[in-house]
């Protein structure tokens, strides 16, 4: 069986990528969670990834790390992972690209933190024209392929890659279309979403470095989590 290595369900973001792919697709995987203040205390990523990073897969003794280098594996195993035609699957793959490697702005200002919800001291014109692509993106998707997915009527690595993006625009509440913002809500309402989102929403482990850092760039204006720590 597949075994699959992530942190924090509040704070991985690269984490849920391939653990919702896994799940949508209907791959069997046994699921390892190593807390981020026990992986930097300990070095305990180390000890199953080359990388010391999450999320790490392993399967029968072949190590694969990277949500990329894990989703096209994945493909190998499965070829539901990206669309079956050519267009759709090319396009989901240049997104899921861009996701991967882009977006900085998002990733450094916008972090996940499924539990909080955040009001940004700014938005600044960098941030904004991120978020503006991202509606773009999920717009097209839905237009060009007919939805409810990104490449079409089924879940593929496209909308995975986008997931963790979905718990930022319930923390962040950024400007989106109807169209994007119908998607995220879609994305929400999946069922291991929900449920990822519940073992978030459980956790009590806090890393001070993810919480330090949305404090940094806004103000927590609710907090959802179990056992919360004081500000």
């Amino acid at each position: 069986m597949l075994h699959l290595h992530i942190a924090n369900k509040n704070y991985s973001s690269w984490s849920l990528r391939p653990w919702i792919l896994l799940h949508e697709i209907g791959i069997p995987f046994e699921e390892i969670l190593t807390p981020f203040p026990a992986a930097r205390e300990v070095s305990a990523f180390a000890h199953f990834s080359p990388s010391g990073r999450v999320p790490c897969l392993v399967d029968d003794g072949l190590t694969v790390w990277d949500s990329l280098a894990i989703t096209e594996y994945l493909a190998e195993l499965d070829p539901r992972v990206w669309p079956e035609a050519r267009e759709p699957r090319a396009w989901a793959r240049s997104v899921a690209a861009e996701m991967h490697s882009g977006f900085a702005q998002v990733r450094n200002i916008c972090g996940m933190n499924c539990g909080l919800r955040i009001r940004l001291h700014e938005w600044t014109s960098p941030l904004l024209a991120e978020w503006q692509r991202i509606d773009r993106i999920w717009s097209e998707g839905i237009s060009r392929f007919g939805g409810p997915f990104l490449a079409g009527a089924q879940f593929t690595a496209a909308d995975a890659f986008f997931a963790p993006v979905a718990f930022r625009v319930q923390t962040y509440s950024p400007q989106l279309s109807a169209t994007a913002e119908a998607y995220a809500h879609r994305l929400l309402q999946l069922h291991p979403m929900i449920d990822w989102y519940q073992s978030a929403l459980q956790e009590t482990w806090r890393d001070d470095g993810h919480e330090l850092e949305v404090r940094a760039v806004g103000t927590v204006i609710e907090d959802l989590r179990s056992g919360r720590v004081p500000d």
